[in-house]
């Protein structure tokens, strides 16, 4: 993990109006083009990836500090305010919240076919990081928002956020693809949650083992693998690994494992990617590894995190609108000046950041 902490995400409905998301659109698209004009799009990625900076981020454009909306709605207020200006910036943002957020590869080929870049990456690394954060770490969230930034270098980027209804809290999970040399390996740049579970983690460096047992499961015949775990449900197991038939369904388990036995993976990361293997077929293989094989999953949480214009919610006090539009018009002339050659007013904003820090 790059980054250690804990988010406080409660889950909270609603939107932002449209007076407050009409400025977050307009400064994050300012916020977007001094961070690009000043360090290059790859430093955009890296700050939008450090769970910190973004909640930062979101505090400065006025959303609840604490709520787990922010995270959709910052998102969304970046996805708006880059549009029309990705090809100035070299970035691109796909995906979304719920039904937007299962058309991501398609956004992303359609960038890739407009600006000419090599989409078969980026979507494989989108889809990846989903089924990671939804099947190989089992934490109790539904993921039900993925957004997938990217740009002309075909680096990226990922925020994705996922929900627990019943206890009413939100998990948001950032990658930074140039940091990611395995998918199933400690892949994260950071988890943020209020609340941590015991946890199926298996991309966890402890899991290894237990990967390639599984992996090596769904090669053999299918028979086999579900005659031992049929052994398993009749077992009394501790509370940190039960698992009833209504769990795991042993019919659907092996005709998943017909499907893992006749295209035979490779590895753990080909298993993970295979469409039908999801979180009740790893949770059922990694069972079976630890009664047969001793080799037991790891159940490290990788939760760890939070913190201008006022919030939405009055915290710490009403957005201000008169001083919002003013940041937002500085910013907007400080950029327009450094186009033309004249870099007094950037210089300004850069003087004032290391006045204020710490």
């Amino acid at each position: 993990m790059l980054k250690t902490g804990t988010a406080v995400l409660p889950l909270h409905y609603g939107k932002a109006p449209k007076w407050l998301f009409d400025r977050m659109t307009n400064l994050s698209r300012q916020i977007i083009h001094t961070i690009v004009s000043e360090f290059g799009n790859h430093v955009f990625l890296e700050k939008i990836s450090d769970p910190f900076w973004f909640q930062a981020l979101g505090c400065v454009l006025g959303f609840d500090w604490h709520s787990s909306g922010l995270t959709t709605t910052v998102t969304g207020a970046l996805k708006k305010g880059v549009s029309g200006m990705e090809r100035e910036v070299g970035i691109f943002i796909a995906g979304g919240k719920g039904a937007t957020s299962r058309k991501t590869p398609e956004h992303i080929r359609m960038y890739s076919d407009r600006y000419r870049l090599n989409p078969g990456p980026l979507v494989y690394a989108s889809r990846m990081s989903a089924k990671v954060d939804n099947t190989a770490v089992q934490d109790g969230y539904q993921l039900y928002h993925h957004v997938f930034i990217f740009t002309d270098r075909g680096d990226w980027s990922v925020i994705q956020q996922g929900m627990n209804e019943h206890e009413r809290t939100a998990r948001r999970y950032h990658w930074l693809g140039n940091t990611v040399h395995n998918f199933v390996v400690e892949p994260h740049a950071a988890v943020c949650c209020n609340r941590r579970h015991r946890t199926l983690n298996m991309v966890a460096q402890e899991s290894k083992d237990a990967r390639e047992v599984c992996t090596n499961l769904a090669r053999e015949t299918p028979e086999k693998t579900v005659k031992e775990f049929q052994k398993i449900r009749k077992l009394v197991l501790t509370d940190r690994h039960l698992i009833t038939e209504a769990d795991v369904n042993p019919n659907r388990f092996y005709r998943t494992l017909i499907t893992t036995y006749e295209r035979y993976p490779e590895n753990f990361e080909q298993l993970l990617g295979m469409s039908g293997v999801g979180p009740k077929t790893i949770r059922a293989l990694s069972l079976v590894s630890e009664l047969i094989y001793g080799k037991p999953p790891s159940f490290r949480d990788p939760a760890r995190f939070s913190f201008a214009h006022g919030g939405k919610d009055g915290t710490p006090f009403p957005v201000e609108k008169k001083i919002y539009d003013i940041t937002i018009d500085a910013l907007k002339r400080a950029i327009q000046s450094s186009k033309i050659g004249n870099r007094e007013k950037l210089d300004a904003v850069r003087r004032l950041a290391t006045f204020f820090k710490d």
